[in-house]
């Protein structure tokens, strides 16, 4: 009896043993299948995205992801689905992935290219000052984050630029709805408009009108005192433009009038000098 159970177990412990050994082979053959199923979406997306056919391209680098969710091909197929979106300028679906991306793979070794990329799709959107600020608003929140979190990042100097092109049309913007105003003899509408350049958007080419403006809707009311407040400042940074000129004329009436003849004068003995000379030959 005793030899009978003795051979049970040693045939329970070889059955064991072989089932491991199986279930060890399978596992491994699925593992090698899998990868090498990863792998051919992957090449699959990089030449449909070479040979132009993006969605077909983001279709495969999302079939990646689906297939290796925890490896590090996951977040790499998903910046490259945004990318492949991104290159025939279907702006909201790559913005769409990338969003997800930063959800899904917070850790994502290269999350700098992540909000470049992000941010560059909401700016390649910007039409105009006179459309909806929307794109613009997104895309310099994604350039300023680039680069308060990744200042030493290749990505960062150009996102540097690109805010300096943001604000100059925000500026734009913003003048042209102060001078709308203007028209409709909105005046206080007029200067919320042109203190918020001279206040938020002091680096850009448009502070010396926005200035000009002040000096001219305040001196239009009767706020002549801070006509001449902005008048001095505008003096003080840019006493030799064309904008400190016209404030100048606001305040003496006669300016214009005296530089009229002044160049009138000029003109006149100029005419002199070259008459004089005329005449040695005549």
């Amino acid at each position: 009896m005793k030899k009978i159970y003795f051979f049970i177990s040693i045939l329970v412990f070889i059955m064991n043993i072989s089932c491991s050994k199986n279930i060890k082979e399978k596992s491994v053959i699925n593992e090698t299948e899998l990868n090498e199923q990863v792998l051919e979406a992957y090449k699959e997306g990089l030449k449909s995205l070479n040979d132009g056919d993006v969605l077909f391209a983001a279709k495969k680098f999302n079939e990646v992801e689906i297939l290796y969710p925890l490896s590090v091909w996951a977040p790499k197929s998903s910046l490259m689905a945004a990318y492949a979106y991104y290159s025939q300028d279907y702006y909201s679906d790559a913005i769409a992935e990338l969003e997800r991306l930063k959800k899904v793979y917070p850790r994502y070794n290269h999350m700098d290219y992540v909000h470049y990329l992000l941010a560059i799709s909401h700016y390649e959107q910007i039409v105009d000052e006179k459309k909806d600020l929307q794109s613009l608003v997104k895309a310099k929140q994604n350039f300023n984050f680039l680069i308060k979190e990744f200042p030493n990042s290749e990505y960062a100097l150009d996102a540097t630029f690109k805010i300096d092109l943001i604000n100059d049309i925000l500026a734009a913007k913003q003048m042209y709805l102060g001078r709308y105003y203007i028209d409709r003899k909105k005046w206080i509408a007029a200067i919320n408009r042109f203190r918020t350049v001279v206040d938020e958007f002091e680096t850009t080419e448009y502070t010396e009108e926005a200035l000009h403006r002040l000096v001219e809707v305040h001196y239009k009311i009767g706020l002549k005192n801070e006509a001449k407040k902005y008048a001095n400042i505008l003096g003080y940074n840019y006493q030799s433009s064309e904008w400190y000129e016209n404030s100048y004329i606001i305040f003496n009436k006669k300016y214009e009038e005296n530089k009229i003849m002044k160049i009138k004068k000029e003109k006149e003995k100029s005419n002199s000098i070259f008459n004089k000379f005329m005449s040695l030959f005549g």
